[in-house]
C-alpha cells in the first residue's frame, strides 16, 4: 500500500488553514520582537517610540517641512518608479501585481544601494519606522518593504544582507591598488 509523507493527509481544510495561520502568526511575532519595523504616514506626528524614521517615497510630501517630518533618512531610490506609481494609482485593485512589479524594480541595480542602506539602518535598531505619504495605509510600497525586512517576503535576487556583503567585496576587488 502507498504511504504518503504528506503531513496534511487526513486533516480537513479548516485544520490546515488554522495550522497555517498559527505558523504565520508565530513568524510575525518573532519578527516583531527581534526587529520591529512599522509603517506610518509621514503626515502623522513624530513620536519618540518611532525610533529611526525613514521616508521611502520618491517625492517629498506636500506641505510638510523637514522639521515637521522629523525624517532621519530619505531613501527615494527605494520608491516605485513613476510609471509603476502612476499605474497603481489608476489600478488600486491590482495589489498583487503591484507587489510583484515593485519587487522586480527593487532587484534592479538602481535600487541596490538604497536597499543595502535600508538593511544597514534596520540592523541593530530597536525600532525602524518606514514613512510614506499615500492615503492607503494597508497597500503601499512601505508595506512591501516592511514585509521584506521582516522576512515575510524573499528579498530580490542579489539584495539583502548577504547581497550587500557580496557587493562590497566585489567593489573592493575592482578598486585599483595603490
Amino acid at each position: 500500500m502507498f504511504k504518503s509523507n504528506d503531513p496534511w493527509r487526513g486533516s480537513t481544510i479548516l485544520e490546515q488553514n488554522l495550522e497555517t495561520q498559527r505558523s504565520l502568526g508565530k513568524a510575525a511575532e518573532y519578527a516583531e520582537k527581534n526587529m520591529p519595523v512599522v509603517v506610518k504616514r509621514v503626515y502623522e506626528k513624530a513620536a519618540a517610540a518611532d525610533g529611526r524614521r525613514v521616508l521611502v517615497d520618491r517625492l517629498w510630501p506636500r506641505g510638510l517641512s523637514k522639521r515637521q517630518a522629523a525624517v532621519d533618512a530619505w531613501l527615494r531610490d527605494l520608491a516605485p518608479s513613476d510609471a509603476l506609481r502612476k499605474w497603481y494609482h489608476a489600478s488600486p485593485g491590482a495589489w498583487a501585481v503591484f507587489r510583484r512589479k515593485y519587487l522586480k524594480e527593487l532587484a534592479q541595480s538602481e535600487a541596490t544601494e538604497a536597499l543595502t542602506e535600508l538593511y544597514r539602518l534596520a540592523r541593530g535598531r530597536k525600532r525602524l519606522t518606514l514613512l510614506f505619504a499615500s492615503r492607503n495605509a494597508e497597500r503601499n510600497n512601505a508595506v512591501v518593504l516592511k514585509d521584506l525586512l521582516n522576512g515575510m517576503r524573499k528579498p530580490p535576487t542579489g539584495t539583502g544582507p548577504a547581497g550587500a556583503r557580496t557587493a562590497s567585496v566585489r567593489q573592493a576587488k575592482r578598486m585599483p591598488k595603490g
